[in-house]
């Protein structure tokens, strides 16, 4: 079921951070951010169509690696394993939620903002962390600063990173792959800027080290 966490970062750089609530939107969307170059993106569980949009976009486009993002509850988890998602993201850990992330089977990114969290996180198991929101949460400096004491842990920031700074995220020894909603924002997506979308894919693609 789903893939590796090795696979995940190998074919992730910058992931495209989706809100979706058309699903007509799903298979265009899919198509330009594969033509531009991108194979790994993250829907979010931020609309009632969701599962749906995420199934669409597999269905469209079956090469890529579609996670579900913004899980909060394990009902949550589970209905995404359910409908195909290759991995999940949440925006934080809870004691019920840790569980379930852990034995859903798949990559997980759980949601992280202190260091405290992160050692938590890293004892549990879990082998990449969302640090979220990055910006609001203190951005590159706090980054850096975690490095020296935490030179084990890895980090994939995401909240509020502009096309201008994710390559300053990427270049960090501790950080393997940003989120973005720069990329395809909901307005774009709702105004079906789709060659927006696929020059902006190819701009994030342009950033993998």
């Amino acid at each position: 079921m789903g893939v590796s966490m090795t696979a995940l970062l190998d074919a992730a750089g910058v992931i495209p951070v989706l809100t979706v609530g058309d699903i007509g939107q799903a298979a265009p969307l899919a198509r330009a951010l594969k033509a531009g170059g991108l194979s790994v993106i993250e829907m979010t569980w931020r609309t009632e169509a969701a599962l749906d949009v995420m199934k669409a976009m597999k269905a469209a486009e079956p090469g890529m690696i579609v996670g579900m993002g913004t899980i909060r509850t394990p009902d949550q988890a589970e209905a995404s394993i359910a409908a195909g998602a290759d991995f999940l993201v949440s925006p934080g850990l809870t004691p019920k939620l840790l569980p379930a992330l852990l034995a859903s089977g798949v990559p997980v990114l759980p949601g992280v903002a202190t260091a405290g969290e992160a050692m938590t996180a890293a004892e549990a198991g879990f082998e990449v962390l969302k640090f979220f929101p990055a910006e609001q949460a203190g951005g590159l400096p706090y980054l850096k600063s975690l490095q020296g004491p935490l030179p084990d842990i890895r980090f994939c920031p995401t909240g509020s990173i502009s096309r201008e700074r994710a390559p300053d995220y990427l270049a960090l020894p501790n950080v393997v792959c940003v989120g973005g909603s720069w990329i395809a924002s909901q307005a774009m997506i709702e105004g079906g800027q789709w060659e927006t979308v696929e020059a902006n894919a190819r701009a994030a693609a342009a950033m993998r080290t």
